[in-house]
């Protein structure tokens, strides 16, 4: 039997309330992810790169070192980050207002004390202004409480884009965690290759967007922007002709892409069903006018 969560579970969080401890939240994951890339085997699409909702928060789950696995979570629980290594060994690191450079000694500190020295380019991408991490003095904010509220919205957007992904059995993505842009996403991919990507991403090379749209995609996610409490979006690579006016009442023009605020899913009388509602019609418009053989792709 199906259930509906009730809207009272989907957390409320204006992103203008949080936007200074959003960006250095942004670049705390960007650190813990490039750690995860500098250890993991290169997979398609960079999914070797992301991290995924935890009950306590984002992990990086486990990541294969010389002598055995290790992890890192962010405990937004407990207010930590937690270093783990399947030997034992266990470092914590205090999750509260500090400088990004204080966060990136402190981490590879706790890194080194368990035997972990990672090799990163140690400058965030995806970002226009690209500071070092080292260097980076200038985002220092931390609300604790807005930091959990996100993650929670995390968890309700993954819930139902679980569920949403369960109807496909094609190729298709995790849900997991983008820290380049600080998304939760999640694509199918029609098994066709695709255009070469024109790049044009800020402090992105290239190269990662060609990997990254290197086939056919219909892609979907949660992003803490383009509405008052975050967005939805929905987006097809590349865009078949027709999209933008089949999708219209989603449609955003000046990003490109279909957007759902977050504030309209979270106030409906069925959220869930909201937000399937979004997935289904943008991903029905991608495959059908790009001619995807849905039949053979969907559950």
């Amino acid at each position: 039997m199906e259930t509906t969560i009730n809207n009272l579970w989907w957390p409320r969080l204006r992103v203008a309330d949080w936007t200074e401890t959003r960006d250095t939240l942004h670049m705390w994951t960007q650190i813990v992810g490039k750690i995860r890339m500098a250890y993991m085997p290169s997979v398609n699409h960079w999914w070797h790169v992301t991290l995924y909702p935890t009950a306590r928060g984002l992990t990086t789950s486990a990541v294969p070192y010389e002598r055995g696995v290790f992890d890192i979570e962010f405990d937004f629980v407990d207010e930590l980050l937690r270093v783990r290594t399947s030997d034992g060994g266990s470092r914590d690191v205090v999750l509260e207002p500090k400088p990004v450079a204080t966060f990136y000694r402190e981490t590879l500190e706790a890194l080194a004390a368990l035997g972990l020295r990672p090799g990163i380019h140690p400058v965030p991408n995806e970002v226009e202004l690209a500071i070092p991490f080292a260097e980076n003095d200038r985002n220092c904010s931390y609300d604790a409480e807005a930091a959990r509220l996100f993650w929670r919205q995390l968890l309700q957007a993954e819930r139902v884009m679980s569920r949403f992904r369960s109807e496909f059995v094609g190729k298709a993505s995790p849900v997991h965690f983008f820290w380049g842009a600080m998304d939760l996403a999640y694509t199918r991919f029609s098994g066709r290759v695709a255009p070469q990507h024109p790049g044009g991403v800020p402090n992105c090379p290239p190269s990662v967007m060609h990997e990254g749209y290197s086939h056919e995609l219909a892609s979907f996610g949660f992003w803490p922007g383009g509405g008052e409490e975050g967005a939805f979006y929905a987006y097809a690579y590349p865009e078949p002709p027709g999209y933008r006016e089949r999708t219209e009442a989603y449609y955003d023009k000046t990003l490109q892409e279909c957007v759902l605020p977050y504030e309209k899913v979270a106030e409906s009388a069925d959220p869930d069903a909201a937000l399937l509602e979004f997935l289904r019609a943008t991903y029905g418009a991608a495959a059908d006018l790009a001619a995807w053989d849905r039949s053979a792709v969907e559950a």
